[in-house]
């Protein structure tokens, strides 16, 4: 393998509704951002590139990624669509590092988008849900906050987690995201709003999940030698893992913690795993993204992580899948203020703040969730993080980590169906 980098990234913001841009448009808009710090860069020197969109029935037309390829005036170079479910951005990024390292590409365009105002909430919810096995789930009423409603309820009677401490995630999230100006969902909360909003599957409120949206995002992926001819500034992409589980958690089975290089066998003897209360394909996407970056504990080790919190619980259970506490921990960790940001009033007495934070974005919860677009939205986050160019891309210097130089992103599909870690580090 060869070195490969991320040398640009673009954003539109992410709204509820688009209503005057198609798909196309909003991937040119990405794009049109993410060139402007390229200003050496030609529509030539753009190998090829990946598409990312979740569902043909949100876009209403089938084959929507060669037609914003044609958009952007890259025919007749290759492209391909990649999709998985919510990780599908994240298995975007990593598509494109393999065309780059593989040496089949010098330059590749990954692209995201998704517009789901085209239908409204439940037939948005329809489509979702037919993510889940049609055969099985979906016919007895499954939808995706059942569903996570079902795990967390599990996490709670395991590990003795509380609506209040899903709570905090929200809080955190909103509240950074008063600062991203492309977020759709920037508010100040407080535990007893959260509690006391429209409850949708117990304990999930309506302020406990991520919104449907609009929007797209673009990350241009290079070889070092196209790098350094175009990027002052690259960031090196360094450890890649994905990982995998049953569509059905009911097919799932038990069995021995994979490890990271920071835990002990002794540390969950008495666990039962995965469960339903934890994610299998995370564990072993972390496990493997951590090898080959060389990363032995995540906690020392990154300086902040862009993770997929649908729901304040899934939050809560990748900190645990990561390794940035112990498994049955994640409520205690988010309760000690550690994945919250120096410098930002959330309204609460945090004993530990910024110690490891997490989603200084707003992340899906505040950001919003377009989810073709979402994993890439996480790794043009990433890359301006680890340049230090928050403030003049995202408008505050509040969400800047000080001094960042190793990032990873997550992305997360179904109910840990497909799971993709990346690690970003400053060069």
């Amino acid at each position: 393998m060869r070195p490969v980098y991320m040398i640009g990234g673009g954003l539109t913001p992410f709204k509820k509704s688009h209503a005057d841009l198609d798909f196309r448009a909003l991937v040119k808009m990405a794009f049109d951002a993410a060139r402007e710090d390229l200003p050496g860069l030609t529509l030539e020197m753009i190998d090829g590139s990946v598409a990312s969109y979740f569902s043909d029935f949100f876009a209403r037309q089938t084959m929507a990624g060669i037609m914003a390829h044609d958009y952007l005036g890259l025919c007749p170079k290759p492209s391909r669509r990649v999709e998985g479910g919510g990780a599908t951005g994240g298995l975007c990024f990593q598509s494109a590092w393999e065309a780059v390292s593989s040496g089949r590409m010098e330059l590749c365009l990954a692209f995201g988008f998704e517009t789901m105002s085209h239908v409204n909430t439940w037939k948005g919810n329809e489509f979702i849900a037919l993510a889940s096995d049609t055969n099985f789930d979906y016919p007895v009423g499954g939808f995706y906050t059942g569903y996570y409603a079902m795990m967390v309820q599990r996490h709670m009677y395991e590990f003795g987690t509380t609506p209040e401490q899903m709570a905090l995630v929200s809080i955190k999230n909103h509240a950074n995201a008063q600062f991203n100006a492309f977020a759709q969902s920037p508010k100040v909360l407080t535990v007893e709003e959260i509690r006391n909003s429209k409850m949708v599957a117990t304990p999930l409120t309506m302020l406990d999940i991520c919104t449907m949206s609009d929007g797209a995002a673009v990350a241009f992926i290079a070889s070092e030698t196209v790098a350094e001819r175009l990027c002052s500034n690259p960031i090196k992409i360094t450890g890649l893992g994905t990982g995998t589980d049953t569509m059905r958690m009911s097919d799932r089975p038990r069995g021995e913690v994979p490890l990271l290089p920071h835990e002990d066998a002794s540390d969950y003897k008495n666990l039962a795993y995965p469960g339903v209360h934890s994610c299998r394909g995370g564990r072993m996407a972390a496990k493997e993204a951590y090898k080959m970056a060389g990363i032995q504990n995540p906690t020392e080790d990154l300086d902040f992580v862009e993770l997929h919190d649908a729901y304040t619980s899934s939050e809560i259970q990748t900190y645990e899948d990561l390794g940035l506490c112990k498994y049955g921990e994640g409520g205690l960790f988010v309760a000690s203020g550690a994945p919250f940001l120096l410098g930002i009033d959330y309204g609460l007495n945090l004993p530990k703040c910024g110690d490891m934070v997490v989603n200084p974005s707003g992340g899906l919860l505040a950001c919003g969730h377009p989810i073709g677009a979402t994993g890439l939205m996480q790794a043009v986050v990433a890359f301006w993080q680890l340049q230090g160019c928050i403030s003049k891309k995202m408008g505050s210097d509040k969400l800047q980590v000080k001094d960042a130089k190793r990032g990873l992103i997550h992305s997360h599909a179904g109910t840990g169906t497909y799971i993709t870690v990346s690690v970003l580090e400053a060069t």
